[in-house]
């Protein structure tokens, strides 16, 4: 039993022996473990107080850095206040002169759009005036052309109206013949006309004033019309007479004759309803009594 018990002690502690030697053997590694982690970690914490010193010198630089942006800021948000004052500003000017330029540009588009029209307008009054021009330079060589015309056939008839002036001188008797003698040429409507288309009737009147009584009573009277080539005018029914004039006899071819009681003073009337139409050009009515020409005067036909 002794036996078995030793056996059993030595085996106990053998095994505590063992267990020393490994606990021993673990414990001697783990120191140096140990060792080995705080040689790292004293190796880290250098590391770290050199990186500790870097960065303190590194906050440092900043801080100051950092004071002075400070500085520059502060002075730049002042600036930048005033900056964005100004701004302000110059955007109300802007706005300004916007809405100003705009109405400038508008009143300036409105007064070309005004110019414009006057344009079209003086540009429309400049052909219309050209066009009168033309039609007034037209109308003055018409003109001068009808005043050629008219001078001379003025100059006709004053020579016309001259040579029955001395007619009448010639022809007719101191006391005894017509005045304020008067030819009439008249439509059928009665209203007198000048233009040889529309003369249907030519109405002759004149006046005898204080006629001697020797001239008074009954005598025959003669309304004759010729062409400015003292040519009888055409009639379906002449009437061919004979009339003394200053003592001799004339022949004469009237369109119209009647016998009238002379008395000292009457107004007079012939009135002759034309077979044909007269051709434009000047004429001459006069009126005859047996003992010589009472009167005449020239009319125009156009």
């Amino acid at each position: 039993m002794k036996g078995k018990g030793s056996i059993i002690v030595i085996a106990i502690l053998a095994i505590l022996l063992l267990a020393a030697g490994w606990w021993g053997l673990q414990e001697s590694k783990q120191k140096q473990v140990f060792q080995t982690e705080r040689d790292e970690l004293n190796k880290e914490l250098s590391s770290l107080n050199e990186l500790k010193e870097e960065l303190q010198v590194e906050v440092d630089s900043l801080e100051s850095q950092y004071s002075v942006l400070a500085e520059e800021n502060e002075s730049l948000q002042g600036t930048l206040a005033e900056t964005e004052s100004q701004l302000s500003r110059q955007r109300v000017a802007t706005r300004s002169a916007k809405s100003n330029s705009a109405a400038e540009l508008n009143n300036l588009r409105a007064e070309i759009q005004m110019l414009l029209e006057d344009k079209d307008l003086l540009e429309s009054s400049i052909t219309a005036l050209q066009s009168e021009n033309d039609s007034l330079k037209t109308l003055a060589g018409t003109l001068e052309r009808d005043l050629t015309i008219a001078r001379t056939e003025n100059t006709a008839l004053n020579n016309l109206n001259q040579a029955i002036q001395e007619e009448l001188t010639r022809l007719t008797l101191a006391n005894f013949k017509a005045t304020a003698f008067q030819v009439e040429l008249e439509r059928r409507s009665s209203k007198v006309t000048s233009k040889s288309g529309r003369a249907r009737r030519i109405r002759v009147s004149f006046d005898l004033t204080n006629v001697p009584e020797e001239y008074h009573g009954v005598r025959p009277l003669y309304l004759t019309i010729t062409d400015e080539k003292a040519t009888p005018i055409l009639v379906s029914n002449p009437i061919r007479s004979s009339v003394t004039v200053n003592g001799q006899q004339m022949n004469i071819q009237a369109v119209e004759a009647k016998e009238m009681n002379i008395t000292g003073s009457q107004r007079l009337t012939f009135t002759h309803e034309l077979d044909e139409k007269l051709s434009p050009g000047y004429y001459r009515a006069a009126v005859y009594t047996d003992i010589g020409l009472l009167g005449a005067s020239s009319f125009r036909l156009r």
